[in-house]
């Protein structure tokens, strides 16, 4: 880990979203060198599957050695901005840093994302960022050492991050072009960058979405909390710069980054918006022995179960069926549907809504909750254990309509029935 320097003793930051997760992280770690951290968040009461509130972060903040306020906040108001603004003025005497850290996410498509959550994502996101930022910034302007910094990712016009969910790319990169056009309009007087990791990193809200084991493909968020220190804690910043979290801390002599890791040499999931080969990606991964989704069964088995002249698709099929039952009904309750083109094409289906399950060819009885869209061959892939799902779906081989959180969920069954066979 990289050590403090109690460079931000007595400096005040003011950041968003920060009872509970990355933005609590960076709190804690500002908290060691004894800063001021104004808590500036929604959360009053824990939620029962994302724990942590404004008090208890705060509470947190001042064991470690900071002083702390806990301001409920919800970015998208601009007078409870204003209130918080103040208040922390008022107590501490001015505001140093602002870490733009709140946000909204929905991995669904156009069709898929109702308005609501558009509006939610772009409300706070892109309105909430620029919002706090012009509020904070009259204050910034005062201070010693002044910095802006939003966890958002570099602007990326590859059109495979627009393509699966256009909504949350655009309110997330809303966020990196107030880092843009604010860096220069504050050049020389206010340091403006944003930060973003370079793999998954393990959240409640990751665990949550992801499931069971996701967190062994992910980092730690003391990662991204080193890095937002190391970068704050520098005199010569610079500004307008879209840092990686490694690339960070690299600088700052840190090489060994396992110990950052859920899982120490376990395989890590990319983050969105980094362009790496998909195929690099999938090859390094099996390098690093990757737990395979779910192995097709065995030719002991299926030569007795299935007629030689079935195809993969089939025997793919006679797997799921007989892994799903009444129980994954019950915690999945969604259906799917799998449009498949190339050698194999067909459309198939996957009811885990109904009964015990029912999986076959041809469409659902009821509408697809998701609609998994890719080559046959892919598919097959993805079955045996040879492409995980998020590197397909982040490759661009994988398109997903609807529900992404059930998407995630038959990704999470995939690994149950990788365990049933080992």
């Amino acid at each position: 880990m990289l050590q403090n320097t109690g460079r931000l003793a007595g400096y005040t930051l003011f950041i968003t979203g920060a009872s509970r997760g990355i933005g609590k992280a960076i709190a804690l770690k500002a908290a060691r060198d004894g800063a001021n951290v104004v808590i500036a968040a929604k959360t009053t009461v824990a939620h029962p599957k994302l724990p942590g509130t404004i008090y208890t972060a705060a509470e947190e903040v001042e064991a470690a050695g900071g002083k702390a306020m806990a301001c409920a906040v919800d970015i998208r108001d601009e007078r409870q901005i204003e209130d918080a603004v103040r208040k922390a003025v008022d107590k501490f005497g001015g505001i140093d840093i602002l870490v733009n850290n709140a946000s909204a996410i929905s991995l669904t498509g156009t069709l898929e994302t109702p308005m609501k959550k558009v509006d939610l994502m772009l409300g706070i996101n892109l309105r909430g960022t620029y919002l706090t930022s012009k509020l904070v910034i009259p204050h910034l302007l005062k201070s010693r050492s002044p910095h802006i910094l939003n966890i958002s990712p570099p602007l990326n016009l590859n059109p495979i991050w627009f393509k699966n969910h256009a909504a949350y790319t655009m309110a997330k990169y809303g966020m990196s072009m107030c880092v843009l056009g604010m860096a220069e309009e504050f050049r020389g007087r206010i340091a403006v960058n944003a930060l973003w990791p370079r793999t998954a990193i393990q959240t409640a809200a990751m665990d949550m979405l992801g499931g069971e084991g996701i967190g062994k493909q992910c980092r730690t968020v003391d990662i991204m909390a080193d890095a937002a220190y190391a970068l704050l804690s520098r005199t010569d910043a610079g500004t307008g710069h879209f840092l990686l979290d490694e690339d960070v801390l690299n600088q700052e002599g840190i090489r060994d980054f396992d110990q950052y890791a859920v899982s120490p040499g376990h395989p890590l999931l990319p983050d969105f918006f980094l362009d790496e080969a998909p195929e690099s990606l999938v090859k390094k991964m099996e390098e690093h022995g990757a737990t395979p989704a779910f192995k097709p069964p065995s030719s002991s088995s299926s030569s007795s179960a299935t007629p030689s002249s079935s195809g993969p698709i089939e025997i793919t099929f006679d797997a799921i069926r007989a892994a799903i039952n009444e129980d994954v009904v019950k915690s999945t309750q969604g259906v799917f549907q799998f449009d498949l083109s190339g050698e194999h094409a067909g459309v198939w289906f996957l009811d885990l809504k109904t009964g015990s399950g029912l999986a076959g060819q041809g469409q659902p009885a009821d509408k697809a909750d998701v609609v998994m869209v890719m080559d046959s061959s892919d598919f097959t892939k993805m079955f045996a254990g040879k492409l995980k799902p998020t590197l397909a779906f982040m490759s661009g081989k994988l398109q997903i309509k609807g529900d992404m959180t059930l998407a995630i969920k038959l990704e999470r069954l995939m690994g149950r029935m990788n365990k049933a066979k080992l």
